[in-house]
């Protein structure tokens, strides 16, 4: 039988292990956080915790003004 995780306990993600800043030209992550039409995944669906997310987004929106991204 599986073991169950209590409701406070959080899957993490595991594109961000290792990473130590998320970086807005670093394309290859930030295509890990973004769906095939480009959309920003939200933070319950990647495991990131809040500040991980709004780094990511702030990356990820700085990526697709210089072009890197979509």
């Amino acid at each position: 039988m599986a073991a169950r995780r209590s409701f406070t306990e959080r899957k993490r993600s595991r594109h961000l292990e290792g990473v130590k800043h998320i970086d807005y030209k670093d394309a290859e992550l930030l295509k890990k956080f973004t769906t095939e039409q480009g959309k920003i995944l939200p933070a319950r669906m990647t495991g990131a915790t809040p500040k991980q997310q709004r780094l990511i987004r702030r990356a990820i929106r700085r990526a697709r003004v210089v072009g890197l991204l979509r």
